[in-house]
């Protein structure tokens, strides 16, 4: 996979990773942002109201006043309000959308219609406003006390929707989505740009530089950088500067060995193989390495093949060759054609291994001496 790729999947699934980490808190903040909001918007709304119920209470404690009688209404009114409960001190029903419960008694009430939640009984024994999550319903019970010097006088209990919160909450999710992304778009883009720019070019620059290497130079041609990448080249380049070194100093050995040999050879052969015999030595190669005669094109010895001097018609020389290579350290006779003459020939394979193999092949008239 491609360095880009995984770093493009890299920075995706972290950003995933984050988006939905805000996801999850944002939530939770929205919803209790929203959700508080509501509450608190509903409390202080009854809380308006609160002085004229609470005289109401007092002056007329058998039956709901006009006044709290528009007031029950203008509360219905409210979306966010889908049921209304209003309690006298002596837990009589004194309003209620159903006209069939306005009288009743609290337990009479609970049998027929059971509560939600205990909010009204808690906000009865603490005097204090209390507010109860409905159990798996989005709704909330808002039981709101009325007092006077400590005792409670009445009770209004709301049950409050919470659609609209939950429809605030969805669109307050759906910016923060929109809004991670394009922050996570507007982030990645110079990321990608800078890591395209300076990672990714120069690393795809050093590549070429590497593939265009040449073994006669050994030269990378990559520009100078003061970063990681310049380290990593110029590592590449004291490396190839060794291995140029080495092969260098591989090849003059080689070159050395060969010369010597040749010298041996020359040295060797001349001493044994009088002037009217020929003599070729050729290497694992079939490369010639000596011949006591003029190989022609003024070529030096050790650039010319063995069939680029004997005619590879000659078949009989070519077989005994292949003879003696199947035959190492013992002597092969026969005879060819050889310079336009009748030649007895001899040949000799010897060596261990690859790098040693020596083939000699020796023309020499019938009357020539013996290898």
């Amino acid at each position: 996979m491609r360095l880009t790729a995984k770093w493009l999947i890299w920075f995706v699934g972290i950003g995933i990773y984050v988006m939905v980490l805000g996801g999850v808190f944002y939530y939770n903040l929205f919803k209790w942002t929203f959700d508080e909001k509501l509450k608190t918007d509903v409390v202080d709304k009854i809380k308006t109201y609160a002085p004229t119920m609470r005289t109401g209470l007092l002056n007329s404690p058998d039956a709901i006043t006009f006044e709290e009688y528009d007031i029950m209404t203008e509360l219905s009114k409210d979306e966010r309000i889908t049921s209304l409960l209003y309690l006298d001190r002596m837990g009589r029903v004194r309003w209620h959308k159903e006209a069939r419960f306005i009288g009743m008694g609290w337990d009479q009430l609970q049998k027929e219609v059971p509560p939600a939640t205990d909010a009204i009984a808690q906000a009865y024994l603490s005097k204090m406003v209390k507010v109860r999550q409905v159990s798996g319903e989005p709704f909330y019970e808002i039981a709101i006390p009325f007092s006077v010097r400590g005792d409670i006088i009445g009770i209004i209990d709301l049950l409050v929707s919470r659609a609209g919160a939950e429809v605030l909450i969805g669109s307050a999710m759906r910016k923060y989505v929109f809004g991670a992304i394009g922050v996570l778009f507007l982030l990645g883009l110079p990321l990608y740009f800078f890591f395209h720019h300076y990672v990714i070019s120069p690393m795809e620059v050093l590549r070429e530089s590497i593939e265009g290497v040449s073994l006669k130079n050994f030269e990378l041609r990559f520009p100078l950088r003061s970063d990681e990448l310049g380290d990593l080249a110029a590592s590449i380049n004291r490396l190839m500067g060794k291995m140029k070194t080495e092969i260098e100093g591989i090849s003059n050995k080689d070159r050395t060995y060969k010369e010597a040999e040749q010298r041996w050879w020359r040295s060797l052969l001349n001493i044994i193989v009088p002037a009217t015999s020929y003599v070729i030595v050729v290497d694992e190669n079939n490369s010639i390495l000596y011949a006591n005669f003029e190989l022609g094109q003024g070529l030096e010895a050790k650039n010319i093949h063995l069939l680029d001097v004997v005619d590879s018609q000659q078949q009989t020389l070519l077989r005994l060759v292949g003879q003696a290579f199947e035959m190492p350290d013992q002597i092969v006779e026969g005879e060819t054609v050889f310079k336009g003459q009748n030649f007895n020939v001899k040949v000799l394979h010897v060596g261990q291994t690859a790098d040693t193999n020596r083939t000699l092949i020796l023309f020499h008239p019938k009357a020539g001496i013996a290898l």
